[in-house]
């Protein structure tokens, strides 16, 4: 490696950040349902500047609730999957994006716990067998003891709980009946629920706790606070890299930050994650613990090749 290349890269990795005061405040705007043009009109910070935030804000959350979200002690779980899309919707798509997942339709699948309105797992990716195998499977590795689960229909789900849990689970499936569709000025109001049907899979789940309000109201909060979620408007994600970041920061507030009107604590705090009340300011240093370590790492990396090269002192030097 020439001493120009590594110059270089040691500016692409140490670049001037924004101050911590400014992203607090695209951070806080973000997680209020803004979208990127409204942050940038607000806050007076570019739109790029922005998008580089939330996606490195978005992989700092995820790769912390990874962390965080292990051994889980809940007993009532339920999960959903919500819709959305990128780049354009199905029927608009160009050809050569048909079929490509990223552009169209894009699944975000939730597992909430009931009672601390906890979202113990979430994933991002197509409505099929193998995203369900991957959501349960990736369930069932945080949990801690034996839970009682509900979901809706969807037929994916049977195999993909029957392998991540066994027999070692109560699952029932809640189905809403439904009427007709509306039309006219009403056909983007919700068809009028008539009935529902519940059927025990596994185990004896208690009738009472046969549910799946909680995730359905969490799918709410994800279109009220996510602008890119918002129906009927071109907010939506034109990029997956940034619609997964928009996701995770979501979750990352919403389990962390926000505090839930009926808890009064926040859901990590009610389900024993954290003993502490985060703020906005706390997810940005997430993001500098992660670039720190991502920098030393690419430094140590950088260093290694370079110490039997011509310039090796020379360029180590410059690199510490």
């Amino acid at each position: 490696m020439h001493l120009d290349n590594a110059l270089a890269l040691k500016h692409n990795i140490s670049m001037n950040s924004l101050p911590t005061a400014d992203r607090i405040r695209v951070i806080a705007a973000l997680v209020e349902g803004n979208s990127i043009r409204s942050v940038s009109r607000m806050t007076g910070v570019a739109r790029n500047t922005i998008a580089a935030v939330l996606v490195e804000a978005g992989a700092a959350c995820a790769e912390y609730q990874d962390k965080a979200l292990r051994n889980l002690t809940v007993k009532r779980v339920q999960c959903d999957e919500i819709w959305s899309f990128c780049y354009a919707k199905d029927k608009n798509l160009p050809e050569d994006k048909r079929q490509v997942f990223g552009y169209g339709s894009v699944w975000t699948w939730t597992a909430v716990d009931a009672d601390t309105k906890l979202i113990c797992s979430w994933m991002v990716g197509n409505r099929d067998g193998y995203a369900a195998r991957e959501f349960i499977q990736d369930l069932a590795g945080r949990l801690s003891n034996r839970v009682q689960l509900t979901t809706d229909g969807h037929g994916a789900y049977l195999e993909a709980i029957g392998e991540a849990f066994g027999n070692d689970i109560d699952y029932a499936q809640l189905i809403k009946l439904y009427g007709e569709d509306r039309t006219g000025e009403a056909r983007y109001s919700p068809p009028q629920c008539t009935g529902i049907k519940v059927h025990t899979i596994t185990g004896h789940p208690e009738w009472k706790h046969i549910s799946t309000s909680y995730v359905e109201r969490q799918n709410l909060t994800m279109r009220m606070q996510m602008r890119r979620f918002t129906r009927l408007t071109n907010g939506f994600s034109k990029k997956l890299e940034n619609h997964i970041a928009a996701v995770s920061l979501h979750f990352m507030h919403y389990n962390f930050v926000r505090i839930h009107q009926t808890l009064k604590i926040t859901p990590a705090m009610a389900a024993g994650v954290t003993d502490k009340l985060w703020e906005i300011g706390d997810i940005v240093a997430l993001i500098d613990e992660r670039r720190s370590a991502r920098h030393a790492e690419v430094l140590d990396s950088l260093a290694q090749s370079l110490r039997s090269g011509p310039w090796a002192s020379i360029t180590y030097a410059i690199l510490r």
